[in-house]
């Protein structure tokens, strides 16, 4: 103990006497405070210190709030946040703790200790000296403490860390196990021996490997009634297995896992310092790719499904993330583009997104907007979406043509398959509950009957087995009500013929079915309507890994932008001088496939505009020159019409609007053929006599 010399030589004074004593007491870990009780007791003992330093005993306060915590940070210890608190207000002459990695292991906290105490005239003490912050060389010794505790911190966090890879790197150390897995009495690892609980992985993976996303089967496991079995970490029974309704992240966490793969692996996540979860000054974790992961050892115990299915169901399972980024096309989402997610620029390789356009949406578009959205500069080009999607359906359905009897094979063995697999779930699921039921039965024989406090909840608990039991067989019920049982000889005739019928099939699948089926087979289709005039380039790349080049022409605004544009104004020549008439020679254009530059078949119309386009004369009628008297049909032409009737052209032409004469043209352009009967000629020729002579007389 001190003496009175001694605490003056070391600066204690009355002013410092004159406020409290803290003691901070703490230990790291709830395990420590049980186990290490000298520890927290030689702490507690420093009230003996404070008092022998001249502090009354009622003037000493302990300030033990953070038992079982660690000092690596001051964000969850509410003693050592009250302890600043004291100090800032003025309210403590002196600090004391056993040493200075009692009070923090982070030097941050450490200095902002420090300051606090220099500036408000604060000494600290440990087991040994007393310090004073605001001395030049007591603040240095307290310095190289404060670093030494967290370099002490470091160096016990290196070595746990390096004893716990090691011991992982040989399997050896023990990992939470998913619900499909157990570790026997001996240390090995198994497959649960539940069998519902083995039946119901396998469907996962197996529904997985059939529609390609983790919430449809979600959807596909909640549609039937089949929860998932999770096993749970804490409560009043860990570690026992729970059955819960289906949703994406439990089923994401059952793919995710590799145990399920048979794989022991340890360092998945890790700890990313630039991120921090609100309202803690905690790290939060990122996962780790597969690839780097520090420990993974392969076949390590039996698994689900092997290491290669493991591995494309992560690389499925990242690609159904983002929707346009470089390499992941995203799930098949609702919408009538065929191509979502698989649509690649041709010029630039970026994901080609889709934008729905029209009062109702259903004329897609594929664009890249990437260099817009980046650098604001122009998008690198459009293509419109039901073209294309109309070339590559074509183009689909005539590759998988050979394979047709193949995929009706097919298609009947997994129809049955499915059946019998839900019928093995159902089944599974309805002995558990009976087996509940039966057991909850032999609990409330086995008590005595005296006994009624025990008899009446496990009575209770009997009748609610019993009624689970019963909801059970109801819901199987209702389920076999809406199966159509197994197919018989015809209904799989019926099912091979319309397998064979591929278009057909095609035909009736919604959007949604048709992506995830042409992903089976093609991996990703590039498009450029930018290479060739009118024209769409497509360049379909197989999950084969072969390619092949397709052409299709695109609709555009004027025939400076048609592809055909030569070949049409030739074939117009050619057909205007055979002598057609521009009727004729747009029925000639649709038979030879050609198409407006709007993608519509032709019409007279279309071919008159396309002749005033290129200066194509009209063509003569029979090889007569135009607007002969009459024509050799008989029929008068507008000239001849007003030298029989006595009027202008102009005249007949008013009554060719107004109807009192009837005419027809062959095309827009040509000439009138005026039908004009005799009997018709008088009246008319009359009439004009009678109107000119009133005409006379009025004026």
């Amino acid at each position: 103990m001190l003496t009175a010399l001694d605490d003056a030589a070391r600066g204690v004074s009355a002013a410092h006497r004159a406020k409290l004593a803290y003691i901070y007491v703490r230990q790291s870990t709830a395990v420590q405070v049980r186990q290490h009780q000298e520890s927290t007791a030689l702490q507690y003992r420093l009230v003996d210190r404070a008092a022998g330093l001249g502090w009354p005993r009622e003037r000493i306060a302990v300030i033990d709030d953070d038992l079982g915590k660690s000092g690596a940070s001051s964000a969850e210890r509410q003693g050592f946040q009250r302890l600043i608190a004291e100090i800032g207000l003025g309210k403590a002459g002196l600090v004391l703790s056993l040493d200075a990695s009692r009070l923090a292991r982070n030097n941050r906290d450490w200095h902002q200790l420090l300051e606090l105490c220099s500036v408000f005239g604060v000494l600290i003490a440990d087991g040994e000296r007393l310090y004073d912050p605001g001395a030049y060389h007591d603040r240095l010794l307290l310095g190289l403490s404060g670093i030494m505790s967290e370099a002490e911190l470091h160096q016990i966090r290196m070595r746990l860390h390096q004893g716990e890879r090691q011991k992982a790197a040989r399997g050896e150390l023990r990992l939470p196990l998913p619900a499909g897995l157990v570790q026997e009495r001996g240390g090995g690892i198994v497959l649960n021996p539940d069998e519902e609980v083995q039946a119901r992985l396998r469907l996962v993976f197996d529904k997985f490997r059939e529609l390609q996303s983790a919430k449809a089967v979600m959807r596909e496991l909640r549609r039937h009634g089949l929860p998932l079995p999770v096993r749970v970490l804490r409560g009043p029974a860990p570690h026992e297995v729970a059955w819960v309704p289906a949703d994406s992240s439990r089923v994401l966490h059952i793919l995710h896992n590799p145990a399920y793969a048979g794989a022991y692996a340890y360092g998945r996540r890790r700890r990313d310092p630039a991120r921090r979860r609100a309202g803690t000054a905690r790290s939060a974790t990122i996962k780790v790719a597969v690839e780097q992961w520090p420990v993974c050892l392969r076949d390590a115990h039996p698994g689900y499904i092997g290491w290669e299915e493991f591995v494309a169901n992560q690389k499925r399972l990242a690609g159904n993330v983002a929707r346009h980024s470089a390499g992941r096309p995203g799930v098949p989402r609702r919408g009538c583009a065929l191509l979502q997610g698989i649509a690649v620029c041709a010029r630039c390789g970026r994901r080609m997104g889709v934008r729905y356009s029209g009062p109702h949406g259903d004329h897609p578009v594929y664009q890249c907007s990437a260099d817009q959205s980046v650098a604001g500069q122009p998008r690198c080009q459009e293509v419109r979406a039901l073209g294309a999607d109309a070339e590559f359906e074509r183009v689909l359905l005539e590759a998988l043509a050979p394979d047709q009897i193949a995929l009706a094979v097919a298609a009947v063995g997994e129809l049955e398959a499915e059946g019998r697999a839900l019928e093995h779930q159902w089944g599974l699921k309805r002995e558990r509950a009976r087996y509940e039921a039966e057991r909850a039965r032999r609990q409330y024989d086995a008590v005595e009957p005296e006994n009624r406090l025990v008899a009446r909840s496990l009575e209770r608990v009997w009748e609610e087995k019993l009624r689970q039991a019963e909801a059970v067989e109801q819901a199987y019920a209702a389920w076999r009500g809406e199966q159509a049982g197994a197919l018989d000889d015809a209904e799989c005739a019926e099912v091979l013929g319309l397998a064979r019928d591929l278009p057909r099939v095609w035909r009736a699948a919604t959007a949604e079915e048709r992506k995830r089926m042409l992903r089976l087979v093609v991996q990703e289709v590039a498009l450029d309507q930018k290479r060739e005039r009118g024209l769409v380039c497509m360049r379909i790349t197989w999950q084969t890994g072969a390619t092949s080049e397709h052409r299709l022409r695109r609709n555009v605004q004027g025939y400076a932008q048609y592809a055909d544009t030569p070949r049409l104004e030739r074939r117009i020549r050619e057909l205007n001088a055979a002598g057609l008439m521009d009727a004729a020679v747009a029925a000639a254009l649709n038979a030879e496939g050609l198409r407006t530059a709007h993608g519509a078949p032709f019409v007279g119309e279309n071919v008159h505009l396309c002749r005033k386009r290129w200066g194509i004369p009209t063509v003569k009628i029979n090889g007569v020159a135009p607007n002969p008297p009459r024509w050799p049909d008989g029929s008068y032409s507008v000239q001849g019409a007003a030298a029989a009737l006595g009027v202008t052209s102009q005249t007949v032409f008013k009554w060719l609007r107004r109807g009192r004469l009837a005419g027809r043209q062959h095309a827009k352009g040509q000439p009138w053929q005026i039908t004009l009967p005799d009997e018709q000629i008088a009246p008319l020729a009359a009439h004009v006599r009678r109107t000119s002579r009133s005409t006379k007389e009025a004026s």
